[in-house]
């Protein structure tokens, strides 16, 4: 499945999964927030995930409510912003970056009836659930490209943060690279962002300036 689709259909299967039947059954409407680390016109990973809202609503129509907050940095805003949407009555919380996992765990234990959806994230509680991909399959692809045109051996990787499914991406990019060009080396720069393309776009300079011919 594409990371898009993956994005679009989670919201409205999530959504199915974890809103008890009766609440459809008897015409009552469930109420869906979703915080957004990034800003939705990102063109990635928070405009996709505004997309999968969107696709929630085309498919229960009338019988849902969805909002949504965007840019919201992880820790104490995350936690204020969710608290808020859990005492304005949402039923469900998807919680869409990795960095919103210690502020779910604890506002989920404050509303033990409201059910949360966390993306990647790996501490789950009886009203909190993790989603997530199989992202490194795509790695794999651009890492088998990047290892059969790249001319200088050298492959620049822009990294976000050193956590589980980034460094799971950048394992499976350099070991398919590995496999078309043994001489193939990654050179990596963490800029400790999801989205700040002035900060990405001076990673990118420094590794081509370091013979990086291709850039993941």
């Amino acid at each position: 499945m594409k990371r898009r689709t993956f994005l679009k259909a989670t919201g409205a299967t999530a959504l199915a999964a974890a809103t008890p039947a009766p609440l459809f059954a008897g015409g009552g409407k469930v109420k869906a927030g979703f915080i957004y680390v990034g800003p939705v016109g990102d063109g990635g990973w928070s405009y996709q995930h505004d997309q999968g809202r969107k696709a929630v609503e085309a498919a229960y129509g009338d019988k849902v409510e969805t909002s949504y907050v965007e840019s919201v940095p992880e820790g104490a805003d995350a936690e204020r912003v969710m608290t808020q949407m859990a005492l304005s009555g949402h039923d469900i919380i998807f919680a869409t970056s990795f960095g919103y996992m210690d502020a779910v765990q604890n506002v989920a234990k404050k509303f033990p009836k409201v059910k949360f959806e966390h993306a990647t994230g790996y501490k789950r509680a009886p009203n909190v659930a993790t989603y997530s991909s199989r992202f490194y399959e795509g790695r794999a692809v651009i890492g088998t490209i990047a290892g059969m045109v790249t001319k200088t051996n050298k492959v620049g990787y822009i990294a976000s943060y050193p956590i589980p499914e980034v460094i799971r991406g950048i394992n499976s990019a350099f070991i398919h690279a590995r496999k078309k060009n043994p001489n193939v080396e990654f050179k990596i720069v963490w800029v400790f962002t999801w989205f700040d393309p002035a900060k990405e776009a001076d990673a990118a300079k420094a590794l081509i300036e370091q013979g990086c011919d291709v850039i993941m």
